[in-house]
């Protein structure tokens, strides 16, 4: 019986690390394209055992706690889970993600890319968590909700990733950054064709 209650849990924090992991490796894999530069292994186990340890913990008992706070679907109940995820999970995760990584890669000012990356970072969350999360809450059973915002921060890692190496944490530098990778990779193949 034990077991049953393990093993869903132990399933979805997994799978956040492995995500964010993957969602690094794309990074440095598009970044290397740009710069000729290696895979940076150390980095992603960083991200890995940041979101391994913390962000697939603390999202698999928070929207537990969330759902027993709100439980059900009505319109109510899904902006109030919403609204509170957005204004109280959100920054947390974002700060933990800046600092544990640079807490790993064993920087002196481990706040450094907090401060200066934090606020943008969470406005750009606030233009894709709560669409994200509205789905989260009215379409997917409790027991798989980890696993969707693990599969949507599939894609946040990338940015994440990028924005705490060489981004400023706004959506538009991200955009940028993407154009001119895909630019890049264009300009590389025959006749400008993938």
């Amino acid at each position: 019986m034990r077991m049953r209650k393990v093993f869903p849990w132990l399933a979805n924090v997994s799978l956040y690390g492995c995500l964010y992991g993957s969602g690094d490796v794309i990074y440095q894999r598009a970044t290397q394209q740009q710069l000729g530069t290696e895979i940076d292994w150390k980095r992603t186990r960083n991200v890995a055992l940041v979101t391994f340890c913390f962000h697939g913990n603390w999202n698999y008992f928070w929207l537990r706690a969330l759902e027993r706070r709100f439980p059900g679907r009505s319109l109510a109940m899904v902006l109030s889970k919403v609204a509170l995820d957005q204004s109280f999970s959100l920054p947390i995760v974002t700060s933990v993600f800046y600092t544990g990584v640079s807490v790993l890669e064993g920087k002196e000012d481990v706040f450094e890319d907090w401060r200066k990356k934090f606020l943008n970072t969470y406005k750009t969350g606030l233009m894709y968590w709560p669409f994200m999360q509205v789905l989260n809450f009215v379409y997917m059973p409790l027991y798989l909700r980890t696993f969707f915002m693990g599969c949507s921060a599939f894609l946040w890692s990338m940015f994440l990733c990028f924005s705490q190496r060489s981004g400023d944490g706004t959506a538009g530098t991200a955009l940028n950054w993407l154009t001119a990778t895909e630019k890049q990779i264009m300009s590389q193949s025959p006749n400008g064709q993938k």
